[in-house]
């Protein structure tokens, strides 16, 4: 059974939670020597372990919507997974973390402007005014005011992952025809994670990605401890609940609305960043917050018109 809209709002919350999390687990093996696509793919090929028996108990005579989905499901893992995340791990690299978020999170614009061009969506008045609300709202949670050169690179990696991050909402929010079994949110999690992992194996295997790996003490805030406690952090947190919650939250909310309030998850990153590495949230990124959630509240009114008016009719 599909969740209400209501506890698919508390879903898309628990998803931008968990996977705000990510930030400080990557900057520990990051720091300590590992590339991007081999955190990646041990974060999404652990998850994808995990969840592989719940995953195929509920599959359990509905492997046939794997088959007709296997495209769908491939893209997904490619996009929507490994794209999203390779990305945003480069783009950190060569730029502070929240101006590659800001980047990546253009990919929630991309996703107003697909369902407009493919679907006929055109944003109404309410969805244009909370799309600029959460668009300015970011910027002041990320604090750029520093004015820091961008190096090109940077920019192209962030905007590759605002590329992923669209795909993640629109592949993620896709609804089969009526009388015609979809994949569940749990197998669709988990097929994308083990997809997204294998291919960035494969490309590292044969040389195209960068893959290296280091086994010892990593550094986590202040605190030195071993490499397993940020890879199960990774892979458990914000990737097992985090991919899970999402999906289902999209399939509950539609593509556009899970996208804005996963937004959200920049609001919880300075939260998460507070209390890990003790960088207290400014006042700029306090008034920031409060315009993403103005922004998600107005996407979240745009939505609810349509149904309050059928049902008046």
């Amino acid at each position: 059974m599909a969740p209400t809209r209501s506890f698919g709002l508390l879903l898309a919350l628990l998803s931008a939670l968990t996977f705000s999390t990510s930030g400080p687990f990557a900057h520990a093996l990051l720091g300590a020597g590992w590339t991007a696509p081999a955190a990646v793919a041990t974060r999404v090929g652990v998850a994808a372990l995990v969840l592989a028996v719940p995953a195929a108990i509920a599959l359990r005579g509905r492997w046939g919507a794997v088959r007709r989905d296997l495209t769908g499901i491939t893209l997904f893992g490619v996009l929507g997974v490994g794209a999203a995340q390779v990305g945003f791990f480069n783009a950190i690299r060569y730029l502070p973390v929240g101006v590659a978020l800001l980047l990546e999170y253009l990919g929630v614009v991309l996703v107003v402007f697909w369902m407009w061009a493919a679907h006929g969506q055109r944003p109404r008045a309410l969805t244009t005014a909370g799309a600029v609300t959460a668009v300015v709202g970011l910027v002041l949670v990320l604090d750029l005011s520093g004015g820091a050169r961008l190096s090109l690179v940077g920019v192209a990696w962030g905007l590759f992952a605002g590329v992923g991050l669209a795909s993640y909402f629109v592949l993620g929010a896709r609804e089969t025809p009526e009388g015609v079994e979809g994949v569940p949110p749990l197998a669709l999690a988990t097929a994308g994670m083990a997809i997204g992992a294998l291919v960035l194996l494969v490309l590292g295997a044969t040389g195209l990605l960068p893959m290296h790996a280091t086994f010892g003490q990593v550094t986590l805030g202040d605190q030195r401890m071993s490499w397993l406690v940020p890879v199960a952090g990774l892979s458990l947190v914000a990737a097992v609940v985090a991919y899970v919650a999402g999906i289902a939250a999209a399939r509950a909310l539609g593509a556009r609305l899970s996208s804005f309030v996963g937004l959200t998850e920049v609001l919880f990153a300075v939260l998460v960043s507070w209390l890990v590495l003790d960088e207290l949230p400014t006042t700029v990124q306090i008034a920031g917050g409060a315009l993403i959630v103005a922004g998600v509240a107005l996407v979240r009114l745009d939505e609810r018109r349509p149904a309050e008016a059928l049902a008046s009719a």
